[in-house]
């Protein structure tokens, strides 16, 4: 029995050991109205389950079905567009935008795996549709928070090479970035703006989620959505994100309408925890309405399996959500890995 409780106390120590470790530095300024001087927090009171909420999950479990899909890249794409503006879905969150010239990632990912290991945590089901190599030049990459489906260290790096992008991040994580040799990125606080140049201006906005890389660093970082004001159309990408009508709402009526929005619509089973952080596709097709957007685009779905919503359960709830309120198909769509749209 003393060896038992001895084996189960090291394991305790080397989780809070790497933990600690794998914690990001934390933000420090000023109070506001979504931070207390040590924690960032959604206005709303929303908040990620606490660690008996995770063990309850956890011990009972009912994940949906995943198959690995591994398929060759779908796209070689253009170096610019000279007009309208490009979308072009990689994976997960992972979009390139092209417009006025520049070419622009969010939240980019091509890591096998969503984690601090390379041996375990969510793995990739289905691969990126560019590959890393065949990327134009990159001129800005957007991060919306510094979770690791998000925040990839290793993309960064190979991005940060090749490319010397400037890099737009919520308050703290920039921090984070100068410690991994990813130097140069402009925080923001939510409603504030940085001009990258050809007409584009990029708006930090705000998002319902948390934010944290281990366990001391928890919320301590800001999380956020970004709008993108260009000469040729606004585009709303809302990062990762519960659902909070208000909070929506006020970014339709301060930064909206928009020609397209980029919408997450998976990982949200069970909801009883998963809602207070992810979009249901019922929730997604409310924020498409309450930003205001012609046109709406899915993202956070098919590539990791993070929650209990099994690969297709996304785009069948999306259907009905559609369905439900009224909504063309033709208004809120998904594209396949490399599929790209083109607005004007």
């Amino acid at each position: 029995m003393i060896l038992v409780i001895f084996f189960l106390l090291a394991i305790v120590a080397a989780i809070m050991y790497f933990s600690w470790k794998l914690s990001a530095p934390v933000y420090r300024g000023p109070v506001s109205d979504h931070f207390d001087g040590k924690k960032f927090f959604n206005p709303a009171g929303y908040e990620a389950q606490g660690f008996r909420a995770v063990l309850k999950w956890m011990t009972s479990r009912k994940p949906g079905h995943w198959s690995q899909q591994v398929a060759a890249p779908g796209a070689r794409p253009l170096e610019f567009i000279r007009q309208g503006i490009r979308l072009t879905f990689i994976n997960h969150t992972t979009f390139l935008i092209q417009v006025n010239g520049m070419n622009i990632l969010t939240d980019p990912v091509w890591s096998e795996r969503v984690s601090p290991f390379t041996w375990v945590g969510p793995r990739r089901m289905r691969a990126p549709g560019i590959r890393l190599e065949d990327l134009p030049r990159i001129h800005a990459v957007l991060l919306s928070h510094n979770h690791y489906d998000h925040l990839d260290v290793q993309t960064m790096r190979v991005l940060f090479g090749a490319h010397h992008p400037k890099i737009v991040t919520p308050l703290g994580v920039k921090q984070f970035l100068d410690q991994e040799g990813i130097t140069g990125a402009t925080d923001l606080d939510w409603w504030q703006s940085v001009d990258l140049g050809q007409q584009i201006q990029i708006e930090a906005v705000p998002a319902q989620h948390f934010s944290g890389r281990g366990f001391a660093d928890r919320d301590r970082t800001l999380w956020c959505g970004y709008v993108l004001h260009t000469s040729a159309g606004k585009i709303y990408f809302a990062g990762d994100t519960g659902y909070h009508s208000e909070t929506f709402k006020t970014i339709g009526r301060k930064a909206g309408p928009f020609d397209a929005a980029i919408i997450p619509i998976g990982a949200y089973k069970p909801q009883w925890f998963m809602s207070p952080i992810h979009t249901s596709p019922q929730d997604a097709v409310r924020i498409h309405q309450d930003v205001q957007s012609k046109l709406s685009i899915a993202s956070h779905f098919g590539t990791f399996p993070l929650a209990d919503d099994g690969m297709d359960d996304p785009l069948e709830d999306l259907k009905k959500a559609r369905h439900d309120a009224n909504l063309n198909e033709s208004a809120f769509i998904t594209l396949r890995e490399g599929e790209h749209i083109d607005l004007n």
